[in-house]
């Protein structure tokens, strides 16, 4: 048996990244606990009618702000804001979503807002709930490379996600999460009015396309979709991570990418 010694840096962040993958980003208290070392607890005495009765009183969970909203709320306000400026306020002060209360902070956008190219993810990760932005970290450096390759950058598009707070994990968004965030996002979309959108990765598709089909049969295939009551070309690729994650599909990506190069040639748009 190899004797135990201090890991290096190279298998330190080895094992961070093992952790991330497996969903684990935040420490619970800064040093370990060792419950070996803690006391077993003492035998309990028998309370008293009165304790007995307190202790039976159910005891009320924190509030970590509403679990369910309602949709229909969300659609009216989304349908209130005249500018991004306006509509971002709005989601900052919306408390109908309760993914806003277990994130760091609102990832609205990035790029330039005056775009005819936008894309569109699917939920801000551990690092952009940091930094504000979406596509940030080692996806978001990838990104960047992606869009080189077609004569593009982030002054020359803008960038969503469809949920604009972190859920916790990175699980995917549920159903009723989606529901709630859906109508902000159609009116992103219309404010914007893109001539071209770019979805990255399966949820986001799903969502924008409205389909249940996995991004692997949709990814290249261009179709006309209603975002709201915008209409508009859209095209489904990989996403980032997974490409991190499966280096070969890049040849896939790579052809998607050509074939949007094409489209916004044809259009007039690069």
């Amino acid at each position: 048996m190899s004797q135990d010694r201090p890991l290096n840096n190279a298998e330190l962040l080895s094992v961070l990244d093992w952790y991330r993958a497996a969903g684990v980003d935040l420490a619970v208290v800064d040093e370990p606990v060792d419950r070996f070392a803690q006391k077993p607890p003492s035998a309990p005495t028998m309370p008293s009618r009165a304790a007995a009765q307190a202790a039976a009183a159910p005891v009320p969970a924190p509030a970590l702000g509403p679990i369910g909203g309602d949709p229909g709320a969300a659609r009216s306000l989304a349908a209130t804001a005249q500018s991004l400026d306006q509509l971002r306020t709005i989601l900052e002060g919306y408390d109908g979503c309760g993914l806003k209360f277990r994130a760091t902070q609102l990832v609205f956008a990035d790029g330039n807002p005056e775009a005819r190219i936008m894309l569109i993810g699917e939920a801000p990760g551990a690092e952009e709930d940091r930094q504000g932005k979406p596509f940030v970290g080692r996806s978001g450096q990838l990104l960047d490379r992606m869009l080189a390759t077609i004569g593009l950058n982030r002054d020359l598009v803008y960038i969503v996600n469809t949920v604009p707070w972190r859920p916790p994990g990175n699980r995917t968004p549920t159903p009723e999460e989606m529901e709630l965030c859906l109508p902000f996002l159609h009116r992103q979309v219309e404010l914007v009015a893109p001539r071209l959108v770019l979805t990255l990765g399966g949820p986001a598709m799903q969502t924008v396309f409205k389909t249940t089909n996995g991004i692997i049969k949709m990814r290249g295939k261009w179709q006309d979709v209603t975002i709201g009551s915008h209409e508009v070309a859209a095209l489904p690729t990989l996403h980032p991570a997974y490409l991190l994650r499966n280096p070969p599909a890049k040849q896939q990506a790579w052809r998607d990418l050509l074939g949007f190069r094409r489209k916004m040639v044809e259009m007039g748009l690069g």
